[in-house]
């Protein structure tokens, strides 16, 4: 009896960790209502990291932690700059060296060229960030999540 209780209360606490490792929450908007045919467009992607949480960061400082990366796709894009916020070193007890993570809320901003013969009247792009979540002695396989975010277009 008391082994199975143990083996429930480990059930438990890996269930939750688990959760909580895939609790990340992402929203996309551009800066603006429109976009103009032919002009750049800016837009941001908000990832909301719950406590307890942290993923790593674009340039992690480490060879075995797995980098935060942001990409956009979009029909006709030919052009898209990502502009990565910085990170917090931070040392944790699964790593002899300090990792630079993001923490609580991180908002990444990109810039996507217009294609001037972009046609029906709706720009939709396809925002996807890989990350790894990490626990202060764990850290969780890595997860993709995908958005969509659409603009009228002039």
């Amino acid at each position: 009896m008391k082994l199975l209780v143990i083996f429930s209360a480990i059930f438990v606490a890996t269930t939750l960790f688990s959760s909580a490792a895939i609790g990340q929450t992402f929203t996309g908007r551009f800066d603006k209502d429109t976009v103009t045919r032919g002009d750049t467009a800016r837009g941001r992607i908000t990832m909301v990291i719950p406590a307890g949480l942290h993923v790593n960061s674009n340039h992690p400082s480490s060879q075995y932690a797995i980098a935060t990366a942001l990409r956009i796709s979009g029909s006709g894009m030919k052009s898209v700059s990502i502009a990565y916020p910085r990170g917090k070193d931070r040392k944790f007890q699964f790593s002899e060296d300090a990792i630079n993570v993001y923490e609580g809320r991180v908002t990444f901003g990109f810039a996507v060229k217009v294609p001037q013969n972009l046609r029906g009247r709706f720009l939709r792009l396809r925002a996807s960030v890989r990350y790894q979540a990490c626990t202060e002695e764990v850290c969780y396989p890595p997860k993709t999540k995908v958005t969509t975010l659409t603009v009228p277009v002039k």
